[in-house]
């Protein structure tokens, strides 16, 4: 953790480390790994309503727990750009992370691959690899859409690229 803001130091101290070493084939040590996720998902979540920066919304879209939806938005000038937020859960995981997707901002950036998935292999693959098992779904969030977001909305919205809904909602009028 040396070289991070403090911020992002404090942030990702107050997120639940998860212990079962776990994937979807598992069976009942799955089971056990999916609540820790929800534990540590809900104490993120709490953390960033507590200091007012609340910024997705997810759950698991399967009773499984291999597939998650959900939104996740961005302030920018003022603005808040929402995208749709998907995922599975790889069958090798947790020593694979998943895969975010934000299928809205397909084709729109470099740091993407098809199907709308974020690039996070050179800075986020590497420290999942090393915190495996003990990162989870909200470690990804933080330390993986949470920057990505942070770095390439900002772009996507001054290159008009990416536009606000009321921006395009008055284009659409008329």
């Amino acid at each position: 953790m040396e070289g991070w803001d403090p911020n992002t130091k404090s942030t990702l101290t107050q997120i639940p480390l998860l212990t079962t070493k776990a994937g979807p084939r598992d069976g009942p040590a799955w089971t056990q790994r999916l609540k820790e996720e929800y534990k540590s998902l809900i104490a993120y979540t709490q953390m960033n309503k507590s200091n007012d920066n609340d910024w997705f919304r997810i759950s698991a879209a399967n009773p499984e727990g291999t597939r998650w939806t959900g939104k996740c938005w961005y302030v920018h000038n003022l603005l808040k750009y929402e995208f749709d937020l998907q995922f599975d859960i790889p069958v090798t995981y947790p020593a694979t992370a998943p895969e975010l997707e934000l299928p809205q901002l397909d084709g729109k950036t470099q740091k993407m691959y098809r199907g709308g998935k974020i690039c996070l292999t050179v800075h986020f693959k590497p420290l999942w690899a090393k915190n495996c098992p003990r990162f989870g779904i909200a470690h990804a969030l933080c330390l993986g859409l949470a920057p990505w977001l942070a770095a390439e909305i900002p772009i996507l919205v001054d290159s008009g690229m990416v536009k606000h809904k009321d921006d395009a909602a008055t284009s659409a009028e008329s």
